[in-house]
Order: structure tokens, then sequence, then C-alpha cells
């Protein structure tokens, strides 16, 4: 192979793992803020109630822009928007760092507005895997899956980093870090990650097209999509079981067998540690899996195990095995979901569909712990767990019962990224 070949090919991966880098030390930095925002508050106000309220700060502004903000990034061009909210998001979090005894009010307007930029950022970053991967030579199924597992091992390290440098430095202090990260992506992917310019999205064609246009066409091709439709469907269900198994049965299952907090801990970590395990299993394996059957499988085994060994046991060792394989088992979620999106998403729809998709998927996730304290308050702990996991057993053990191997078979990306639409 000349040169001239091979050095495109060397930028191109150079460009991957550029992006996958930025990814996981934003991650990292995002996840030190995370625990370093409420404690600020709480030190500083002792509100409990301005600690929900900072957390929704974050949040809320984040769906909202990555919805509403995808039309205005895909005239702006994709890899700017990146590193414009990268460079944008470091900023917010300076003003926080380096402002003494700042005030409730301002802190809660920066991470507003660092929510925002993260929730347009994130969908750039998005749009911009599938392009650098193709370039690269990896199949978009195994960098989703690498991408994902990037993922869970930032936020599995970034809690108890943050502890440490909020022990150090104090929580403002910490927040240096989540600054720096954001500064560090942005100088990764502008220097270094440049997809080909005929695979992204044609900005001179999206600045003539109205914004409500731009959103409902991406909407429209989503709710028009019924496999896409159902996968979404299906893992928001799994989102709104989990949080109710982390942010009340666990907690609630230890204090009553154990009381004894670090086994919330052991089990949270018991399970993040098998879906690196998982994330790790199906990089090397999952292009040859069949995707749907793989997903469907997935679905009836991540979390219904989880919440019906919670309500049927009292042995925290049992708790801890079916945590983790459980943990193997969802690893494959994200993963097949964002290449079935890649493959049946054109290139010009793919930031405002990713942005509706994580609106939709993280919606959920507000309600899966209110409605699990509701079933507590009126049944009981054990009665709850077991009635919440017969249910989401029930409910994700429906699409595999209407799997049909002749009309799914298809179902799996192709080295060009297309699919078959059974």
């Amino acid at each position: 192979m000349s040169a001239g070949t091979e050095k495109p090919g060397t930028a191109a991966r150079v460009g991957l793992v550029a992006l996958m880098t930025g990814h996981v030390v934003s991650m990292l930095g995002s996840v030190v803020t995370t625990v370093a925002v409420p404690w600020l508050v709480l030190t500083s106000t002792g509100s409990a109630a301005k600690m929900g309220l900072i957390s929704a700060c974050t949040v809320i502004p984040s769906l909202l822009a990555g919805v509403f903000g995808t039309p205005l990034a895909d005239r702006f061009g994709i890899r700017r928007t990146l590193v414009v909210a990268e460079c944008a998001a470091a900023l917010a979090m300076l003003g926080i760092a380096v402002t003494p005894d700042i005030g409730f009010l301002p802190l809660a307007v920066l991470v507003a507005v660092k929510g925002a930029l993260v929730g347009v950022g994130g969908r750039a970053q998005h749009v911009l895997l599938r392009p650098v991967s193709d370039a690269a030579g990896m199949k978009i199924i195994r960098t989703t899956a690498i991408y994902d597992g990037a993922g869970n091992l930032a936020m599995v390290t970034g809690a108890p980093l943050a502890g440490l440098l909020i022990f150090w430095l104090g929580p403002q202090g910490a927040i240096w870090f989540d600054a720096a990260s954001f500064a560090v992506s942005a100088l990764l992917v502008g220097l270094l990650v440049h997809p080909p310019a005929d695979a992204m999205p044609d900005r001179a064609a999206a600045a003539r097209e109205p914004y409500l246009t731009a959103l409902r066409r991406g909407a429209a091709h989503l709710w028009q999509d019924r496999l896409l439709v159902g996968m979404l469907a299906m893992t928001s269900v799994i989102n709104l079981f989990t949080v109710a198994n982390y942010a009340v049965f666990v907690p609630l299952w230890v204090d009553d067998h154990f009381g004894a907090a670090p086994a919330v801990g052991l089990i949270l970590s018991a399970f993040a540690a098998g879906a690196i395990v998982g994330n790790i299993a199906f990089t090397v394996f999952g292009p040859k899996l069949p995707q749907y059957l793989t997903f469907t499988i997935s679905l009836v085994l991540c979390v219904a195990p989880r919440q019906l060994t919670l309500g049927l046991t009292d042995s925290l060792a049992v708790v801890l095995v079916v945590s983790a394989l459980c943990g193997v088992t969802q690893a494959a979620i994200r993963p097949i979901l964002g290449a079935m999106l890649y493959a049946r998403v054109p290139v010009e729809l793919q930031n405002r569909v990713f942005g509706m998709v994580t609106a939709v998927t993280g919606s959920s996730l507000a309600f899966g712990g209110t409605l699990a304290g509701l079933a507590v308050a009126g049944l009981g702990l054990q009665p709850a767990i077991v009635l919440s996991g017969s249910l989401c057993l029930v409910v994700t053990m429906i699409p595999l019962l209407r799997y049909r191997p002749s009309a799914h078979s298809r179902l799996i990306t192709t080295e060009a990224g297309s699919v078959s639409r059974s």
C-alpha cells in the first residue's frame, strides 16, 4: 500500500480514537459535576429542595435543546456545533469554578446553559460517529458498542473521582475538572476529527428548509418506521423500570434487610461491572449476532430478573450475581438501537431523529422513581417489587413472543450500513 493511501486511513483511525476519547473525557467531567454541583448546593444553602431543582436544571434543558436545537445545528454544521458547544460548556463550568460564594440563581443558570449545550453537542457527536467509523473501516455495530462501553466506564469511575476531587479541592474546585474536560474534548475534535464531507448533512439544504418543517420531517420519519418506534418504546419501558430499581427498590431493600448503605453501592457496582463486561463481549461478537433477536432477549433479561430477585430473596450474594448477569445482557440494547438508527435514518435527518429518540427515552427516567415510590407506599416494599418485576417481565416478553425468524432474519446491519425493512 502506498503512503498516499495509507495516510488517510491512519488519519481516519486517529479521528475515531479522538472522538471516542473526547466522549470519555467529557463524560468523566459531567459525572464529576453531577456529584459536585448538588454537593455545592447542599453546603452553601442546606436545602434538599434546591438540590432537586439543580438536577432538573441540567436534565430538562438538555432534553429540550436536544430536540429543538437540532435543525439549527444542521445549518451551522455538525462538527462545528460539537466544537462550539464543548467550548461554551467549558466556559459555563469555568464561570462556576471561578466565582466564590456563587449564589443559587447564577449557579442554576450556568448549569442550565451547560445542560442545553450538552444536549445539542451530544446529538452532534452521535451524528459524527457513523461517518468517522466508516472512514476508519469499523462496523457501526462494533463502534456503538465501544462508545456505549466507554460511557459506562466513565460513569463507573467518575463518581469515585468526584468524591476524591471534592475532598481535595472542594465542590467548586472539582468543577474545574469538568471545565477542563470539555476544553480537551473540543480540542481533540477540532484538531483530529475530520469526517468525509460527502457523508455529512448538507448545510446549504438545511439552511433552505424552514425550522418547523425540519422538525416535522424528523418526527414524521421516525413515526413511520414501525420497527424503530417499537424498539424505542421498549427502550423507554426498560429505562422506566431501571430507574425504579436503582432509585427506590434497591435502597429500600438494602435498608430493610441490612440497614447499611454500602450494600447499595455494591449492588449498583455489580450491575455496572456486568455492563462493562457485556460491552466488551458485544464488541467482539455483536456483529455476528442477529440484532433484533438479541435485542428482544436482552429486554427480557436485563431488568425483570433483578427486580424479581429483590422481591423473592434476602441474600445479598444472590442479588449481586443476578445484578452482574443482568448488566451483561443490558449491554447489547443501546448499541443495537444505535446501529439500527444509523442504518434506517437518512444522514440529513439523523440529528433531528436522534434528539427526539433521546428526549423520549430520557423522559421516561423522570417517572420510574415516582411510580415506584407510590407502589411501595400503597402495597409495601416486597409486593411492589414483585409486581413491578412481573409487569416488566410480561411487557418485555411481548416482542420476543412476536418474533418471527423469517420476518426478522435480515434485520442485521450489512457492511454498507443498510438493513432489510421486513
